[in-house]
């Protein structure tokens, strides 16, 4: 499940990061909100994922609550999931 959780923790990241730099630029800026609209249900798709694999991770990694909650709080921290992947995921991986 580690690779899995390793995957769509980058993806949230990148996803995140292009609505926060590309595609909302776009839509306020440029008044084009078609690619926020893409981008955003990718998004969207890719956080419930990433929020339902931690939780199912927990017990797999035996992470405290604490190492838990700092791990669902990543995901709403740009580059947060990076950084997270490297604290607590790649380096028991």
């Amino acid at each position: 499940m580690t690779p899995i959780f390793r995957i769509i923790s980058y993806l949230e990241g990148i996803s995140y990061l292009l609505i926060l730099f590309v595609t909302m630029p776009l839509k306020y800026v440029f008044e084009s909100p078609e690619p926020n609209k893409v981008i955003g249900m990718a998004h969207g798709i890719l956080f419930l994922a990433y929020i339902v694999i931690a939780i199912v991770i927990k017990s797999e990694r035996q992470w405290s609550t604490k190492t838990l909650a700092i791990v669902l709080v990543c995901s709403i921290i740009p580059f947060g999931t990076f950084w997270m992947d490297k604290k607590y995921v790649s380096k028991t991986a």
